[in-house]
């Protein structure tokens, strides 16, 4: 584990530089989930850098938080979508790396155009059912905000996935605890979550070190054993926003707030260069 460790503190070095290059852009959930992507890009899914848009035969990942985009593009290009110079164009003018995700740029890597919260769900449940209806063995993962589900779409579509069995999909909740106004508990408590999705027919699975790559990639490998058993499966993730830099960690403050020049030194002090910089 320690080559993802690696990669994870590359990530986030990526992170709070594009952020930092143009004061724009979410660093605190790109950091929350920089283990979960690099679990999942450079362990447990089956995905090819040479990019065909229709994932024939690979598995799918779904990003429905859109608004961390610094994470995914630092995935996609370590992993080798495209060149990781790129990255220095993160929110500039004519860049293909928009602050949100999007199709008509034609990025590799990218297959939803994401940003309004709340359709990722639906989107991925799509995806998994032509998967099915194809007679593929393959898997496709999602990722979505706690605080996202406010959104009323997710809770249609996660009764639709259940009553469909729609179970070659393992969506994954970042449970921060945290969202733009503040945390989830006084914007609108989301009670007890995997109560909720166990009412609507998912199998359940609690990660508590969302932020121990280890503990990822062990949890990720559990959920697949349960695909093609007839349920939905969804990994609630217990993450740290802001994780790896230490006065960004858990504060709502830095949903999306880019870092000055000395926060971004103090930032990088924490974060090892182990895959060269960009």
């Amino acid at each position: 584990m320690a080559e993802l460790k690696e990669i994870a503190s590359q990530v986030r070095r990526d992170i709070v530089r594009m952020v930092h290059g143009v004061s724009s852009g979410h660093p605190g959930g790109s950091l929350g989930c920089t283990d979960y992507f690099t679990a999942l890009f450079f362990r447990v899914m089956k995905h090819n850098p040479e990019f065909n848009m229709d994932a024939t035969g690979e598995d799918v990942f779904v990003l429905s938080n859109g608004h961390i985009s610094p994470v995914y593009y630092s995935t996609l290009a370590r992993a080798g979508y495209f060149d990781i110079k790129e990255l220095s164009t993160f929110r500039k003018i004519d860049s293909r790396l928009q602050g949100h995700p999007a199709t008509h740029e034609h990025l590799p890597g990218i297959r939803m155009a994401a940003g309004s919260l709340g359709q990722g769900m639906s989107v991925a449940i799509g995806m998994a059912l032509t998967k099915k209806l194809n007679g593929e063995d393959t898997t496709v993962f999602s990722l979505h905000g706690d605080g996202e589900l406010d959104e009323g779409q997710n809770w249609e579509a996660i009764m639709f996935a259940a009553h469909k069995k729609v179970d070659n999909l393992i969506a994954t909740i970042d449970w921060n605890g945290q969202q733009i106004d503040g945390p989830t508990a006084k914007v609108m408590n989301l009670g007890d979550l995997p109560a909720k999705f166990l009412a609507f027919g998912w199998e359940v699975i609690v990660l508590e070190k969302g932020n121990d790559v280890e503990e990822i990639v062990a949890t990720l490998e559990k959920a697949k054993t349960f695909k093609g058993k007839g349920k939905p499966v969804v990994i609630l993730m217990r993450t740290v926003m802001g994780s790896g830099v230490d006065f960004m960690e858990g504060s709502h403050e830095w949903h999306g707030v880019a870092p000055n020049d000395e926060q971004l030194k103090k930032a990088l002090e924490q974060l090892p260069e182990t895959l060269g910089d960009y």
